[in-house]
Parts: structure tokens; sequence; C-alpha cells
């Protein structure tokens, strides 16, 4: 059975860092796409950032690119999300998503997180 559980989220203030974690299991490590989803209130899930199967390809949302990291441990099936310079834009449920590639878009995952709240707000 796949899980994935994502940690790490919390109320950051403007201009500030979080580390987000997936933790994938029932997957084997190198064959799936790894990537972060996020939905703000009211809005529809949108792409955050997707790394390849063997993590040597990453993409980003325009909206974070320079400002998000994501990688992956592939020993221990983790997947991270660095977020620094955050925004209150930034606001939303974050959810780790798996897919057979790089996922891109929501069509292109197979399995989802629950999610976790990061809150950037003064």
């Amino acid at each position: 059975q796949v899980q994935l559980v994502e940690s790490g989220g919390g109320l950051v203030q403007p201009g500030g860092s979080l580390r987000l974690f997936c933790a994938a299991s029932g997957l084997t490590p190198g064959t799936y796409g790894m990537g972060w989803f996020r939905q703000a209130p009211g809005k529809e899930r949108v792409f955050v950032a997707t790394i390849s199967r063997s993590g040597a390809t990453t993409n980003y949302a325009d909206s974070v690119k320079g400002r998000f990291t994501i990688s992956r441990d592939m020993a221990k099936n983790l997947v991270f999300l660095q977020m620094n310079s955050l925004k209150p834009e930034d606001t939303a449920v974050y959810y780790c998503a798996a897919g057979p590639y790089s996922v891109l878009m929501p069509e292109r995952v197979s399995f989802w997180g629950q999610g976790t709240q990061v809150t950037v707000s003064s």
C-alpha cells in the first residue's frame, strides 16, 4: 500500500523559510517522479515543483522559481521542499505527489499525501 506523509508545515513570517518533508512508503525508490502541489482556500490545486525519478531533473512553477528547491533522498525514500523568502501568497495546503514520471500536472499524479498547512503571515 502506497503512503505519502507530509510534515514540516507551520506558521512563518514573510521573508522566512520552511522545509517540507514527504515520506514515501510502498514505492520503490527511483521508479516514481515526485512533486509538490498547493491549494489555497477557494482555489484549485496547482503545481509547485517536481523532481524526476532519478533526481537529475527538476521543474518549478514560475511563482516559486529561485525561492523553492525540491530534492530527494533515494536511500530513505524522502522528498523535500525547501522554501525561502516566503510570501503571504504562498499560504496554502501543500500536497506531496507521486507519479510514473515527473508530476507537472495533477493528471500525472498517481498518489497524493494528506497535505500540510503553510501559513505566511506577520
